[in-house]
């Protein structure tokens, strides 16, 4: 018999780690409140913790300033491969032309 998996929101996992940090309650009563495990409580709390630190570390025009000029030079080189594709092509279609001219 096995048991179904559940799914949990983001919502309610802020909520219930929210609940952990605030320290009113112990992870056991939150977990009966959120009908999740302890051990599950305790991991989010763990991932929480963890990415903590990155919420701070960037300041979000600096992310999206990096992210615009990653995507500009990322387009820049999309515009320079197909610039020389093209050319290739040019140049074996070229090529084909006067093999097929040299046969006949």
């Amino acid at each position: 018999m096995s048991q179904r998996r559940n799914k949990y929101s983001k919502g309610l996992k802020a909520k219930a780690v929210l609940e952990v940090l605030n320290g009113q309650k112990t992870s056991a009563e939150i977990a009966s409140l959120y009908k999740a495990h302890p051990n599950q409580i305790s991991k989010w709390k763990k991932k929480v913790l963890a990415a903590l630190p990155e919420v701070f570390s960037l300041k979000p025009e600096n992310a999206d300033r990096q992210k615009d000029e990653l995507t500009a030079e990322l387009y820049q080189q999309i515009g320079q491969l197909k610039a020389e594709l093209d050319w290739l092509k040019k140049i074996w279609i070229y090529r084909l032309r006067i093999r097929g001219s040299a046969l006949t």
